[in-house]
């Protein structure tokens, strides 16, 4: 499956001119097989906390978006709010020409940055197809928790993890993707955004890591127009689903003794 990680700027709540940049990278990529375009986290208004601005409640991103993924012959996924009452949900959903693959609401709202007073946590572990691979989805702090990981890596090849990670903590975003990929044995695509937004600074480090922890080789093709933003870029690779030969060779998970995991959890 060919794999696009849209590393970009975000425009700070302002959907239309974010979805303007998506088209135009999309343009762009018009002559380069993608089967799959990935963006960060609340990929058209930033990791922002004014939900009367952001909040949907007709899946209006999905709706346009769906239109470029058609136009486009490729599947996107993307990052949105939802209205849910009080409290909305951080969603991502993966989008093809046929319609919504998947839609996951984040499981853990960042309680540090005050997500959490704005947005209530979901509670399912959707997975979809594409390709020839299972994909599901965990949600920038979400990869803080491993359990989740551990479930969708029952069935999933591929875990993707958009993000808004800030700089300060990019440390902690590549060791976390790698030990992911390593412990579950699945391909971890982790897609984070880039320059100040917020204020707060993005170094982007969007990578994807193979189930032995190697980085899988990637092409980086510069966005069109930015020329003040070093981080802003699409990185471009390919993988395969071999997930059933790592697992062979070296079998990690028939060890796993789940029952005693739930016992000790509940003393």
């Amino acid at each position: 499956m060919r794999i696009a990680l849209g590393q970009l700027k975000i425009n700070w709540e302002n959907k239309d001119a974010n979805l303007e940049k998506l088209k135009v990278c999309l343009e762009d990529l018009a002559g380069t097989r993608i089967d799959l375009l990935l963006l960060p986290e609340m990929s058209l208004t930033g990791f922002s906390m004014n939900t009367e601005k952001t909040k949907e409640r007709e899946k209006e991103t999905v709706c346009r978006v769906r239109k470029l993924a058609e136009a486009y012959h490729t599947a996107i996924g993307t990052g949105w709010v939802k209205d849910t009452g009080e409290f909305c949900e951080n969603h991502y959903s993966m989008i093809s020409a046929d319609g919504e693959l998947l839609d996951y609401a984040k499981l853990h709202p960042f309680s540090y940055g005050e997500e959490s007073l704005h947005f209530k946590g979901g509670g399912t572990l959707p997975v979809c197809s594409l390709r020839n691979f299972q994909i599901g989805v965990q949600i920038c702090y979400d990869l803080r928790f491993p359990e989740p990981f551990q479930i969708l890596s029952k069935s999933a090849e591929l875990i993707v993890v958009p993000a808004n990670w800030p700089s300060a903590r990019r440390e902690h975003w590549d060791t976390l993707l790698r030990a992911r990929a390593i412990e579950n044995q699945v391909y971890i695509a982790g897609v984070n955004c880039a320059g100040s937004m917020g204020g707060q600074y993005y170094s982007g480090d969007s990578i994807v890591y193979a189930p032995d922890g190697t980085a899988v080789p990637a092409k980086r093709r510069n966005v069109p127009g930015n020329e003040q933003i070093p981080e802003e870029a699409i990185f471009l690779l390919e993988i395969d689903n071999n997930i059933t030969k790592y697992r062979e060779e070296f079998p990690v998970k028939k060890d796993r003794r789940e029952e005693l995991y739930r016992k000790l959890g509940s003393t």
